[in-house]
């Protein structure tokens, strides 16, 4: 099972096109200055109480390391390990590694300015791999921050999980994970069952200590270790979430934070399912407008489309076939770009003509499959947090009295998107800890919060409630009226110029600025 909408920042500029890139701050946005960054004496926080061996290591940076998924990086890419504890709870206890990656400020007018954190999504996506390769989109911030990302607890080479293996991975991909009749539902909760039980036994004690809390903690050592006296920080997606949990427990250690792509933190499991659907279904009418259909006419076309792959998968040119599930992942994909649209036109009609070839692709892109079938972790690690985080977990019985409520939002999208919610942590070993995140911050320098109108993962409404909750004076909101998930280097140069200007002047617009 693949939770194809859960938040996943980059997925379609690495699958599909590049980004452009941002510009430079021009200082001339209309607001106030924050407090200026500084790099010394590290500030009091919750992480104070953590032993020395932990708060003075010196990261011993050194040329990094190819991994089975990515080649080593070179040019000025840098990486160390970092030691935290495993439980905070006991912090002088067991620790485990991990894999940060930098590249030290390139020098620009106004002096260096300390590091910049980005956390590019998920959750369970890969700062190490993920950071060289958006380099080219912040060029101007490099000039005067040192660009540092990490691989998070129980992600790729920090403590990653694979929980289950390739061949059983594949064979789950014929469970139907919109159950039509009783065996249908049997298999889909056994299979979540399965998942959570591999999960289990790879992962071990780390299982319970992966939380966005824990690895909001990690961060705050990070600071510590790196030297910045304030947090700088830009998350995206589900780093959104995670920027404002670490604003929440470290108020007076935030200096400038960027949240882009901004996941809504008032939003329970079913909420934020809601919004999801909601969102693709949204960025699948804009879509179909584009190509010159109706969307309610287009949208009920791809849903008889999928109705009969459903009854009957496509057959694709590698000999594996097209199924339901695998259809709509393909569907997903090029929505988060709009540079994707033209692919999705492709497979669709390539689909419509009985060859499921394209959209498989599609989906084997999401799912992180490669040519040889072999399948990365970024599920596996996306729902070991997730349903660390997520305390609410609804029946299968309370699901079908949902689905109708997700099937008025989308016809497409909601009848997955509403079995998710049951069974995406379904019997999952450990509790989840909260319905919602805490992200008030009161006490914090100004966050910037950039929502999209278009965006399908995280919808635009997400940015005014973080905001709100962050707190009066915290949460600045600035809006794109564009399409794909995130804003800043999606072409908006009054975008760029804004974060920019906060990130590198420490120029706050105004709350609610708008660029069309």
């Amino acid at each position: 099972m693949t939770r194809f909408a859960r938040w996943t920042a980059l997925v379609a500029a690495a699958l599909l096109v590049a980004g452009c890139g941002g510009s430079s701050g021009n200082g001339k946005d209309e607001g106030k200055n924050s407090d200026p960054p500084s790099t010394t004496t590290p500030s009091s926080g919750a992480t104070s109480a953590l032993p020395a061996s932990l708060t003075s290591q010196k990261p011993d940076w050194g040329r990094c390391k190819g991994t089975s998924g990515s080649a080593a990086q070179g040019g000025g890419w840098q990486c160390a390990t970092l030691k935290v504890p495993l439980d905070y709870a006991k912090p002088g206890g067991e620790t485990i590694g991990l894999a940060l990656i930098r590249s030290k400020a390139t020098g620009g007018h106004g002096g260096h300015l300390g590091s910049l954190l980005f956390n590019f999504g998920g959750p369970g996506g890969s700062g190490v791999s993920t950071m060289p390769n958006y380099e080219s989109l912040v060029g101007p911030l490099h000039e005067r921050y040192d660009l540092v990302s990490w691989d998070p607890r129980g992600v790729a080479a920090s403590e990653g999980v694979r929980c289950r293996g390739d061949k059983a991975i594949q064979a789950a991909e014929s469970v139907d994970a919109t159950p039509d009749d009783t065996a249908e539902e049997s298999a889909y909760f056994k299979d979540a069952t399965d998942f959570g039980k591999g999960c289990e036994k790879a992962a071990g004690k780390l299982m319970s200590h992966v939380s966005t809390t824990d690895t909001a903690r990690d961060m705050d050592l990070m600071r510590q270790v790196l030297g910045d006296s304030r947090m700088h920080y830009f998350g995206i997606s589900y780093g959104t979430e995670l920027g404002g949990v670490y604003a929440h427990l470290f108020p007076k250690n935030v200096g400038r934070l960027v949240l882009d792509a901004v996941v809504d933190p008032s939003a329970d499991t079913v909420g934020h399912a809601k919004n999801q659907t909601l969102g693709f279904q949204r960025a699948l009418d804009d879509y179909l407008k584009s190509t010159g259909q109706e969307p309610g006419q287009g949208s009920r076309k791809i849903v008889d489309l999928l109705d009969r792959i459903d009854a009957k998968p496509l057959p694709t040119t590698g000999g594996r076939e097209l199924t339901q599930t695998l259809a709509l992942t393909g569907i997903v994909l090029p929505l988060y770009s709009k540079a994707g649209w033209p692919r999705l036109t492709s497979a669709l009609k390539a689909a419509e003509d009985g060859d499921g070839t394209e959209l498989l692709q599609l989906a084997d892109g999401y799912n992180d499959r490669d040519s040889a079938g072999h399948y990365g972790t970024t599920t596996h690690s996306q729902r070991l947090i997730s349903c660390l985080d997520d305390k609410q977990r609804p029946t299968p019985e309370e699901t079908r009295k949902l689905l109708p409520e997700f099937e008025k939002i989308s016809p497409v999208f909601g009848d997955f998107m509403g079995w998710d919610t049951a069974g995406w942590c379904h019997d999952w070993p450990v509790a989840g800890q909260y319905d919602t995140p805490e992200v008030s911050a009161p006490g914090a320098a100004p966050v910037l919060v950039v929502g999209n109108t278009g965006d399908p993962a995280t919808p635009y409404e997400g940015a005014r409630r973080m905001a709100d909750e962050l707190g009066g004076g915290v949460g600045v909101e600035l809006t794109w009226k564009g399409e794909g998930h995130g804003a800043y280097g999606s072409g908006s140069e009054c975008v760029d110029s804004t974060v920019n200007g906060y990130l590198l002047n420490g120029t706050v617009p105004k709350d609610g600025k708008v660029c069309s």
